[in-house]
């Protein structure tokens, strides 16, 4: 890392690290000072020696909520991209298929999580499905949106030159859609851990939908506490991750927006 680099990195990251130092000393003083109840909310030490002394017990958890959740953004990125070309390229498929589509976004996925336990069991089905509904919809509308920004004179360009619509949408279409499919992407990513995490709520004997359902139960705080936490870390990597792809995939487009603060790299 160049030092014009970390100084961008530094940059972006001070504000949210201070408002995060913040955050925990207010926690650390609403706790010390017993404002709140321990079985209420657990002091930050409390809830540091849970995530450390049962990091394996968590760890093991973790990895089966991380594997629903990037099992389920797999199969709603790429279901997502192939409907947002047909319903694009088909005014019927548009017309017959965004109405259901945005009918079943609306449809609350935990309400209607129980039933994909009934259907497929407790396994791993259910989990990835509702990962898979949760992902689905801002992949659609990012795309469709993405395919149907592109110039229409560069379009027109492309058919007096001779390009067929395969052609024209390998090299103009779809890499032109790509910012708006990212952006798309990182929203579907964090909401898939949600969704992943969900299913495990609805039945599920691991996962961290498990270790903070199963803690909420005892009123084990720390421990629900270090879920909650891990969860928002899975989420954050995943995140981070994608941006680290739109970096190489997308050079130019995030160069030209690298003070945004949506930026986290």
């Amino acid at each position: 890392m160049t030092t014009g680099s970390a100084m961008d990195w530094l940059e972006r990251t001070w504000r949210p690290a201070l408002l995060l130092v913040a955050f925990l000393a207010l926690w650390q003083v609403v706790t010390a000072t017993g404002l709140i109840a321990p079985y209420l909310v657990p002091s930050p030490g409390d809830t540091l020696d849970v995530l450390v002394g049962k990091w394996p017990y968590i760890w093991q958890h973790t990895w089966v909520t991380t594997y629903e959740t990037v099992l389920g953004f797999v199969i709603a990125a790429v279901v997502g991209v192939l409907a947002a070309v047909a319903m694009v390229y088909s005014g019927t498929v548009e017309k017959t298929l965004y109405p259901i589509l945005l009918f079943a976004q609306v449809i609350p996925k935990i309400a209607i999580a129980p039933l994909f336990v009934v259907w497929l069991g407790f396994g791993l089905g259910p989990k990835v499905l509702v990962a898979v509904l949760i992902a689905f919809f801002p992949v659609v509308i990012s795309m469709v949106t993405g395919l149907k920004s592109v110039d229409t004179e560069m379009l027109e360009l492309a058919s007096t030159m001779g390009g067929g619509p395969l052609k024209t949408f390998v090299k103009i279409r779809f890499p032109a859609s790509l910012p708006h499919l990212f952006s798309g992407l990182k929203v579907a990513v964090t909401l898939a851990v949600t969704g992943a995490v969900v299913g495990e709520f609805v039945g599920a004997n691991e996962g961290l939908g498990f270790v903070i359902l199963q803690a909420n139960g005892n009123l084990d705080t720390p421990m629900l506490f270090a879920g909650l936490i891990v969860m928002s870390v899975v989420g954050v990597v995943l995140f981070v991750l994608l941006e680290l792809a739109e970096r190489f995939v997308l050079p130019w487009h995030v160069s030209r927006r690298g003070s945004a603060v949506t930026t986290t790299i």
